[in-house]
């Protein structure tokens, strides 16, 4: 998409105090309909000029100068005229305890996610993890970073995201193994799976904020017409695999009782769900008993 550029105090001449530059910012964000406008120009400028978001509001000496003149204005550009998420503009994206490289290779993690850490946290000593579908890795290396014990791999149909994901775990220097597969396809063996599947029922496509249809890899959004592509797929083989005792997936709200059905035909005797800050049902955690 193109257009003019959006106004940003601080664009000609020699620099402008750094709160004149949100303020224009600010504007251009808003006018373009995001929903946080304030937020997002702050975490942009703070980008741009290499310092803690704070320092925005008690640095009163910081100006917008020389070449982050240039990069304040793209980077609002970017965000009020492309839509494009504040996390692909930066690079960077926190999660649980842990700060992550992202970009249009995977999802951007959302705090929901979280969620699937907390659960994978319970896990047994030493168990064997499999984070499917991992996307830049939030899963997988959140989960490792915590539990250090457990032997975590992660997996994705993406080449491109596994590479993103592998740069995670060198940056954080976190032992974690990366499996390019379609599901459970020649995994190997784990003991529980954790896994954020592409839940989203195509009829929404329409419903979605701009940032995440033009930005967010369609794959890892879109389950199908009713969004449950994946998860009876993944439910078909976990059916051939009763070694496979704990998962964990997060779902869609209102898809509770339908993935219910799919892990109790599967054989997993024990399903709750987890709910999220907004009381929905997000995460299924579906256990087999020992036989």
């Amino acid at each position: 998409m193109s257009g003019p550029a959006p106004r940003v105090a601080g664009s000609r001449g020699l620099g402008t105090p750094a709160r004149e530059a949100l303020d224009g910012a600010i504007t251009a964000i808003s006018a373009a309909g995001c929903e946080t406008p304030r937020l997002d120009a702050e975490l942009l400028l703070a980008h741009v000029l290499g310092v803690g978001r704070e320092q925005l509001i008690t640095n009163q000496e910081l100006v917008v100068q020389g070449p982050a003149v240039r990069a304040f204005q793209a980077a609002v550009r970017r965000r009020s005229v492309e839509r494009e998420p504040v996390a692909y503009i930066t690079g960077r994206r926190g999660f649980r305890r842990i700060e992550l490289t992202v970009d249009r290779r995977a999802l951007i993690p959302r705090p929901e996610t979280e969620l699937l850490v907390e659960v994978g946290l319970g896990l047994p000593a030493g168990a064997r993890v499999l984070d499917l579908g991992t996307g830049c890795g939030a899963i997988a290396l959140a989960l490792k970073s915590e539990r250090p014990d457990l032997h975590v791999s992660g997996s994705d149909v993406s080449e491109a995201a596994i590479a993103l994901a592998e740069l995670n775990s060198i940056q954080l220097e976190l032992d974690v193994t990366w499996l390019h597969a379609d599901l459970l396809t020649d995994v190997g063996e784990f003991d529980a799976i954790l896994s954020n599947p592409p839940y989203i029922a195509e009829p929404e496509r329409s419903t979605l904020a701009p940032e995440i249809t033009r930005h967010e890899p369609a794959s890892a959004l879109f389950g199908g017409q009713d969004g449950l592509n994946t998860f009876r797929a993944l439910f078909n083989q976990l059916a051939e695999l009763p070694d496979v005792r704990f998962v964990a997936l997060e779902v869609g709200a209102g898809q509770a009782a339908a993935i219910a059905a799919l892990a109790h035909a599967a054989k997993f005797d024990n399903c709750r769900f987890e709910r999220d800050l907004a009381r929905i049902q997000r995460v299924l955690v579906a256990e087999r008993r020992q036989q």
